[in-house]
């Protein structure tokens, strides 16, 4: 696809910086080198040298770089000048080049999307490369360059190859069943590779929750009755003060909460509001925030002060809790065998490490394998979903009407199609590449 105008854009970051990288792509990338830089510099070669402004004023010192379409990023002739990240220096570079003919500055995710639209990469592409710049756990990279390399778009695509060749094959019988080289019957090979598929997609499915997991972070929610020592252990593992800490009752009456990166995956921490029987207005808002985080969380801290084991209701303490007996060097009291999972004290340091280690392990058990190709996308879920329904309305149909059949196997093939950009309409790519940072 050819574009009119040429677009320019800070790629780099936040200023100030050591080096800042400004990114042109289009039409009048040439003319740009020519007019900033003196002269276009060898294809995918760095060149140093002097910019410059249309009136011979010198902006700064640095790289250029030229990647000739359609072997660059967008597919379209584009370049980068790497100056010094000074916000006056880029400031300068940014408007000598805004003034030029042709060029404005880029929106959000502009290079992506004409990369998209000349063919580069597809949506699911494009997203993954949303993913490998925000990410910030090990596991999140993973997950991203996974998916950017193209392992999740060839799935969606060899599914999608399975549905056209399916409808092919009925519409051949349809159309051509007098013909002695078209087959006589679907039913053993179409309707069975229809069910397999649907099993696949399902299955595919179940894995949304893992991808959350490393987008979002593994949900851990620390509760108890109030002083249980909650805040404390928070800020214990956070290493920092996040939450206040007083022996005053209720004093946490909002969610606090603190990412941490364990062996690579997030894992979100939050402290609640000491769960009790109150008339405070403000403290019974945030017990029953508290008691809605429980609810979603994937693990659950309960804990119990050693030395004063006040009790939650059985029916406050969700199933599956880790069990933490807190303030283990305040208690000479006798402790019941098995009766918690871990001991822990916020002062010694006793069992954090601990801790540490169980919440790890069970977060990097939930994520599965590094290598599992799963649903990045609540966009990518919901048009699976319908894929695998108008696959379902395709068996439930009756067999001899095959027609009918074959038009649930065509919007199935489009449900496919518009994952990873195949068929899509044009408001849904606005809203997908303006979540996009500028320069991307």
């Amino acid at each position: 696809m050819i574009f009119q105008d040429s677009i320019v854009a800070l790629s780099s970051g936040h200023l100030p910086s050591g080096i800042a990288i400004i990114r042109i792509t289009g039409p009048k990338t040439r003319f740009a080198l020519e007019t900033i830089n003196g002269s276009v510099p060898k294809p995918r070669f760095a060149h140093y040298g002097k910019f410059r402004s249309r009136d011979g004023s010198v902006l700064d010192s640095g790289i250029s770089l030229f990647f000739p379409g359609p072997k660059s990023f967008t597919g379209e002739d584009s370049a980068e000048f790497h100056v010094h990240g000074g916000r006056a220096v880029v400031s300068a570079m940014m408007q000598a080049i805004g003034e030029l003919d042709g060029f404005r500055q880029a929106e959000p995710g502009e290079f992506t999307r004409r990369a998209f639209l000349n063919g580069k990469v597809d949506l699911v592409e494009a997203e993954a490369l949303a993913d490998l710049v925000s990410a910030e756990t090990e596991a999140q990279r993973r997950f991203a360059v996974l998916n950017s390399e193209g392992r999740q778009s060839e799935l969606y695509q060899a599914w999608r190859t399975r549905l056209i060749h399916d409808r092919a094959m009925i519409e051949a019988e349809m159309d051509f069943s007098d013909e002695s080289d078209v087959p006589g019957s679907v039913s053993s090979a179409v309707w069975a590779d229809i069910d397999l598929m649907i099993e696949e997609i399902e299955l595919h499915l179940q894995g949304f929750r893992k991808a959350e997991i490393i987008r979002d972070g593994y949900d851990v929610v620390i509760v108890g009755a109030p002083n249980a020592g909650k805040s404390s252990l928070l800020n214990a593992l956070a290493r920092r003060d996040v939450a206040i800490v007083t022996d005053e009752p209720g004093t946490t009456r909002d969610l606090v909460e603190v990412a941490l990166e364990l062996d690579g995956v997030k894992v979100r921490l939050t402290d609640t509001a000491g769960i009790r029987e109150t008339s405070g207005k403000v403290e019974l808002i945030g017990i029953e925030k508290a008691r809605q985080k429980i609810s979603a969380a994937d693990a659950v801290l309960y804990l119990e002060d050693l030395g004063d084991p006040k009790r939650l209701a059985p029916d406050e303490i969700p199933s599956g809790s880790i069990r933490i007996g807190t303030k283990a060097d305040l208690s000479g009291h006798h402790i019941e065998e098995n009766a918690y999972d871990l001991l822990v004290s916020t002062e010694t340091g006793e069992g954090i490490v601990a801790l540490l280690a169980l919440l790890s392990g069970r977060a990097v058990v939930e994520i599965g394998s590094a290598g599992d190709v799963l649903p990045s996308r609540q966009r990518h879920v919901e048009l699976l979903g319908a894929t695998a329904d108008f696959l379902k309305s395709c068996r439930s149909l009756p067999t001899a009407d095959l027609e009918l059949r074959s038009e649930h196997l065509r919007l199935a093939s489009d449900r496919l199609g518009r994952i990873s950009g195949a068929v899509d309409p044009e408001d849904l790519l606005d809203v997908i590449f303006s979540q996009f940072c500028i320069g991307k």
